[in-house]
């Protein structure tokens, strides 16, 4: 078959360098080949049969797959083949690769170029540094950084697993022994960090993975701050977080805020992870953020009647509305655990975890649910604007007023509703595949040319007469 006669799928593979012309040959031979009898040479063979062979035959993945049918060309950052699409947050898009010399599995986050602006670029670098002075076995390791272009990101180890959010959405509450685990690991992780001097600043479910076998890495340090003025670049002033896991003091005093703040969130997840159920379901952002500060939650035996009330104090002690009475390091919060975490806790097999839509292409360069008075820095998370958080006296003991049943996972569903649609592209060039493009290209140029021809030499005569 002719280059021209080939489909979009068919001259995106070749173009991507992801399938040679003998593969292809294959792929569309074998997918010719009925059940019975000999194969059907000019059996024509759509798109979507042919990328079900070129996937059972290991040439692409899914994600390649997908993005081929669209026309898309290029898969490589660097030296990064990206082979599946993860995660998209507001900060950036997380992808699934390989090195295509080392052939290590990595993750890489990877800066939106339409959200490029020197101060995301700034941030970016920052979250980078944080990362890259840390070494723990509860933190996703950086592995690398650079830029392909004007594409900024950073490769991490990457973990097979899935985060707190989606498990518990998925499989329900965990155990108090798997939770006791989990966010002694998470505690560990965070520990490291502080001693380091930074503070993570959005401790959720959704930035603590887990493994089959119990192991948990805390990441995205996006919204991380250096308890050093020198290093936090003035973000320690703004408020940002998420609203169903910030704390009383990163909204009051932002800052002010400690390791305490990074315990208070990580208080509000083991409640989440034990209960199924954010502590403060319902109601808008501001009344969220008010409610961290004045409110108590429901209590967590309403939702799970084997936590014991020695593990409800953990609780209550890590989520104290005033800092100075929380519980003040990880260490602590470990120690307070371990009757409970005497070994990992294995989750069971996650299922149905994949997204619905169909995944985004690779980034490409084009060189050439926010609240009304916040803005959204990345997955849930929020920058609110300090003229309208106006600071509220906490009132421990007060009841809670919103139905205590409410959906366990707000703070979740709506990520999962604004993003509904297909996710972005990846930011690197991209070289389009259509059906009529270059044919429209040639059909151009072969009527423009003689015209033009056709038209100089008439003009010429008619000059010629002119001047005779």
């Amino acid at each position: 078959m002719a280059a021209s006669g080939r489909s979009i799928l068919q001259r995106a593979a070749l173009k991507s360098g992801l399938v040679t012309k003998n593969q292809l040959d294959e792929a569309l031979a074998v997918a010719r080949q009925p059940a019975v009898g000999p194969p059907t040479p000019l059996l024509e063979i759509t798109d979507d049969q042919l990328a079900r062979q070129l996937v059972d035959m290991g040439l692409v993945t899914e994600y390649q797959v997908h993005q081929l049918k669209a026309g898309n060309t290029r898969f490589t950052l660097g030296p990064y083949l990206v082979t599946d699409f993860v995660d998209e947050g507001g900060m950036g898009q997380v992808y699934k690769a390989e090195h295509q010399v080392m052939g290590r599995k990595v993750a890489i986050k990877v800066l939106p170029q339409h959200r490029s602006t020197p101060n995301a670029i700034a941030n970016f670098s920052r979250e980078i540094r944080a990362q890259a002075i840390l070494d723990h076995p509860n933190l996703v390791r950086a592995l690398d950084a650079g830029h392909d272009g004007k594409v900024h990101f950073l490769v991490t180890e990457f973990i097979d697993g899935s985060d707190l959010r989606r498990l518990v959405r998925n499989q329900g509450p965990a155990t108090v022994q798997q939770a006791a685990s989990i966010i002694s690991q998470a505690a560990r992780g965070l520990q490291c960090a502080h001693e380091k001097g930074l503070i993570h600043r959005d401790v959720k479910p959704g930035n603590i993975l887990v493994t089959a076998d119990g192991h948990a890495k805390v990441v995205d340090l996006g919204l991380a701050s250096f308890l050093s003025k020198e290093f936090s670049g003035g973000i320690a002033t703004r408020v940002v977080g998420t609203p169903d896991f910030i704390s009383p003091e990163q909204y009051k005093e932002p800052e002010s805020i400690s390791p305490a703040s990074d315990i208070y969130s990580l208080g509000c997840t083991l409640y989440y992870l034990i209960t199924g159920k954010v502590p403060y379901p319902g109601g808008k952002t501001k009344d969220k953020l008010r409610r961290h500060c004045e409110e108590t939650p429901w209590h967590p035996r309403r939702f799970n009647s084997q936590v014991t009330d020695d593990f409800v104090d953990v609780i209550a002690d890590m989520m104290e509305k005033d800092p100075a009475k929380r519980i003040q390091t990880c260490q602590e919060v470990i120690a307070r655990l371990e009757p409970w975490a005497t070994e990992l806790a294995p989750m069971p097999e996650p299922h149905d975890l994949r997204s619905p839509w169909t995944p985004p292409p690779v980034p490409h360069d084009s060189s050439g649910g926010s609240s009304e008075d916040l803005q959204p820095t990345q997955e849930g998370s929020y920058d609110v604007d300090l003229e309208a958080a106006a600071p509220h006296a906490p009132t421990r003991g007060a009841e809670q007023n919103t139905d205590p049943v409410a959906s366990a996972l707000e703070e979740t569903q709506r990520d999962s509703d604004s993003r509904q649609t297909s996710p972005p592209p990846l930011p690197i060039h991209q070289e389009h595949l259509d059906d009529h493009g270059w044919n429209q290209i040639l059909i151009a140029l072969a009527v423009a040319i003689p015209v033009s021809m056709l038209i100089g030499a008439l003009v010429t005569l008619v000059l010629k007469d002119f001047w005779k």
